[in-house]
């Protein structure tokens, strides 16, 4: 039973805790992050370095705000912002404190976008 506890608080830490803005700036910047979020939309996203999106028939903008990655897409103003952890497969989009996608995260724009 003990053991079982250890394992859970072991996950509990390193499943998606939230990163700091500077740490989420360093993971993300200059890579293509392809996954899946909670309504079942998939996605594939190159998050350049200037901070311009670009998917494959759509660009926007992604900022760094406090400890949050906010992004904005083609014309509308809309900003949607959220907390990044870093998972053993790639990050966590999280929002409210809970899991609204996650990643995988590869270096460069590896889809040509």
């Amino acid at each position: 039973m003990f053991a079982l506890a250890v394992l859970g608080a072991a996950g509990v830490a390193t499943a998606g805790a939230p990163l700091s803005g500077d740490k989420i700036k360093a993971i993300l910047s200059d890579t293509t992050v392809e996954g899946t979020m909670s309504d079942g939309s998939t996605y594939s996203e190159f998050y350049q370095a200037d901070g311009t999106i670009k998917g494959k028939d759509y660009n926007g903008q992604w900022t760094i705000e406090a400890d949050a990655m906010c992004l904005v897409y083609g014309t509308d103003p809309k900003k949607t912002c959220f907390q990044v952890g870093q998972n053993a497969k790639g990050i966590d989009w999280l929002k409210d404190g809970k899991v609204d996608g996650t990643g995988t995260v590869s270096k460069g724009n590896i889809n040509k976008y």
